[in-house]
């Protein structure tokens, strides 16, 4: 069983948790967190969604929903460590945003990388592919389908901060 904490409209904590999987109320706002790992090179590494979970078969980047007592950056460092087997110090993540939606609070981070995807560990259950793709793979798998709806809006959202961040290297 997971608890998450429970956050006001102004991202205060309330000192209430909220149990995974049950509706949230009105005014209750929870934690997540997403990375975008990327080598430099004009490539991110994207991970595929097991089967038996929403959107199974699609690719995505990693993250997910901070536990209780957890903040930002010790949520992301474990969710990208559990869902790819990558150990980052929290340092290394570069906040790029945060977004607002109905019960949730989604603080965005990217991550220099440079390993190949031998060395990505996945977690079963959760994902069972890894590649790396160039910004133009990106969009045709956006195109096709391949990409989760949701996450594909978030690239569209930050693509642009990620290829700075590519040229820039």
């Amino acid at each position: 069983m997971e608890f998450n904490d429970i956050y006001d409209e102004n991202r205060n904590r309330t000192g209430r948790v909220h149990r995974r999987g049950r509706p949230w109320r009105p005014g209750e706002y929870g934690l997540v967190v997403c990375v975008w790992v990327y080598d430099g090179r004009g490539h991110i590494l994207l991970t595929r969604r097991a089967p038996g979970k929403s959107f199974a078969g699609t690719w995505e980047n990693s993250g997910g929903a901070a536990q209780a007592g957890e903040d930002s950056l010790s949520a992301i460092c474990r969710e990208l460590r559990e869902e790819t087997g990558i150990c980052a110090e929290p340092e290394e993540f570069e906040f790029l945003h945060t977004v607002r939606d109905r019960n949730c609070f989604y603080d965005h981070y990217c991550l220099k990388w440079q390993g190949a995807v031998e060395d990505v560990v996945l977690l079963p259950g959760e994902t069972d592919g890894v590649k790396w793709v160039t910004f133009d793979e990106i969009h045709r798998m956006i195109a096709a389908g391949e990409i989760c709806r949701i996450i594909a809006h978030q690239f569209l959202e930050e693509e642009q901060a990620l290829l700075s961040r590519q040229s820039a290297q």
